[in-house]
């Protein structure tokens, strides 16, 4: 074997309407952990997608092993040693952990599946990775952290000489990314290389050893870690300087009290009790918390999807009733949810039919829908967050993470709604598209909409946020005003019970 593990030499991709990838080269060292950089649409996701067979190459080659190799499918990538954690899991819900890690794989014992085995074998691979979890409970009982975790065991049981990590730590705690990272220099000593593919800048010094950038479909450059700082990597990401990465405040919350919530409980034994807050016109309130503090339920029943058993909300000093999002919606009620696969994308649908999907009945006449109407309502709000799509067509699954997370966004705005909740919005988006999302929604606030905002990345929550309310084990522990909260005093509050 040469220096490199990995060669991947002008690699082009051509998809209908769009070059996604233009002569692009990737070189990797084994035992390294080389980070691959860029905005979203930058094509990252799609040549990784081609090393893994999911995708076939247009033109280039791939060599592996100093051997050139033309992977055909994601069984033949694994079988050279190649296997990738995808930025969206997609986990047999209904099945065990065990089953999930070892299907089309499952130790036989004659004709029959040797459970006994599987048991122990998925036992042991969580003690090498040190993963506390029981291998016979379903999959769909698990947190979005731990089933990453189980992901990235999976990964690890192929014994693979390159692992793809799409994302990895999206859904991680600082606890639970550490771990990671621990198996990461496990992976490392024996040789294995990991391409770490993240848009945290922080996470990527401190655990890469190089960095190739792209932009734009195209190779930008690849650097030693030790040489970059964050400003260098976002200026080579986005080809332009970001000082700033908040727009300025030029807006002012009013006094008035759109949302008045008071001792909202759900049903025991765990969920969020006694919550009440308030919710100003043409203000954003950030929500903080650690994982498990409740956040997302909180408002998912103030959204209809939670039973509430306790409390009340009012908007606009009447009260409501919510118990579906058609009566959230009907009171201009709008929810970006945290899992955009799982309960946000239509994937096989076309970009045209998920952004007007809420709101059909406004281009509806006489009974029959207007595709004149609904195409130019989906191109305007779309245009207006500047999604990269090659047509409204185009399959939502085709786009890239943060485009998708911007179809879903203009799918909301046509909604015209007063209230917009976001949970997590900016969650596997590059500092680029994230610098966009900000921007439409202080253009939202300053237009006297009001906005609740659930950020575990603590510079978006006191970047954003006009008050924080911040919450530990499904209760509230504190609020902090923008201009006097720092990162110290919200891990005081998110952590109060803890202590």
């Amino acid at each position: 074997m040469g220096e490199y593990i990995l060669e991947m030499n002008n690699i082009t991709k051509v998809f209908p309407g769009v070059k996604a990838l233009d002569n692009v080269s990737l070189k990797v060292r084994p035992g390294s952990v080389h980070a691959l950089m860029g905005e979203n649409g930058a094509g990252k996701s799609t040549l990784m997608k081609c090393l893994f067979g999911i995708y076939h190459e247009d033109g280039g080659e791939i060599i592996l092993d100093g051997k050139p190799e033309k992977i055909m499918t994601s069984k033949q990538a694994l079988d050279l040693g190649v296997s990738m954690i995808h930025q969206e899991l997609h986990p047999i819900r209904f099945r065990p952990v065990m089953e999930n890690i070892w299907l089309g794989r499952f130790p036989m014992k004659g004709i029959a599946v040797n459970k006994k085995a599987m048991i122990e074998k998925t036992r042991e691979l969580f003690e090498e990775v040190d993963l506390d979890i029981n291998p016979e409970v379903l999959a769909g009982t698990l947190s979005a952290s731990n089933l990453q975790l189980v992901e990235i065991a999976k990964a690890v049981s192929y014994n693979s000489k390159i692992i793809i990590m799409d994302e990895p730590t999206s859904s991680l705690t600082e606890n639970e990314t550490q771990h990671l990272f621990k198996i990461i220099r496990k992976l490392q000593d024996k040789g294995c290389a990991i391409i770490y593919i993240s848009h945290k800048m922080e996470e990527i010094l401190k655990i890469a050893d190089e960095v190739t950038i792209m932009r734009d479909g195209q190779y930008v450059g690849t650097w030693d870690a030790s040489e970059l700082t964050t400003d260098l990597i976002i200026n080579r990401m986005v080809g332009r300087d970001m000082t700033n990465r908040f727009p300025p405040k030029e807006y002012q919350p009013s006094d008035d009290v759109v949302l008045k919530v008071q001792g909202l409980c759900s049903p025991l034994p765990k969920s969020f009790q006694g919550v009440s807050f308030e919710l100003k016109r043409g203000e954003i309130l950030g929500i903080g918390g650690l994982v498990g503090a409740q956040r997302t339920e909180l408002v998912e029943a103030i959204f209809g999807l939670r039973e509430i058993v306790e409390g009340t909300i009012e908007k606009d000093g009447k009260p409501m009733k919510i118990k579906s999002p058609r009566d959230a919606i009907r009171e201009n009620i709008a929810l970006l949810t945290e899992e955009r696969r799982a309960t946000g994308i239509f994937g096989i649908l076309s970009v045209l039919d998920n952004t007007v999907i809420v709101n059909q009945k406004a281009y509806a006449h006489g009974g029959v829908l207007r595709d004149g109407d609904r195409l130019k309502a989906a191109e305007e709000s779309n245009a207006e967050l500047r999604t990269k799509t090659p047509n409204m067509d185009e399959n939502m699954e085709n786009l890239s993470g943060g485009n998708q997370q911007k179809v879903l966004l203009a799918r909301w705005l046509l909604t015209d709604p007063d209230i917009l909740i976001l949970d997590e919005p900016t969650r596997g988006i590059d500092v680029g598209a994230k610098y966009e999302i900000y921007m439409i929604m202080h253009k939202l606030v300053e237009q006297g909409k009001s906005i609740i905002m659930i950020s575990s990345e603590m510079p978006e929550l006191l970047g954003m946020s006009d008050r924080i309310m911040v919450m530990c084990e499904g209760r509230v522990t504190g609020f902090l005003d923008s201009g006097e909260a720092d990162s110290v005093q919200v891990m005081n509050y998110a952590t109060k019970f803890m202590q």
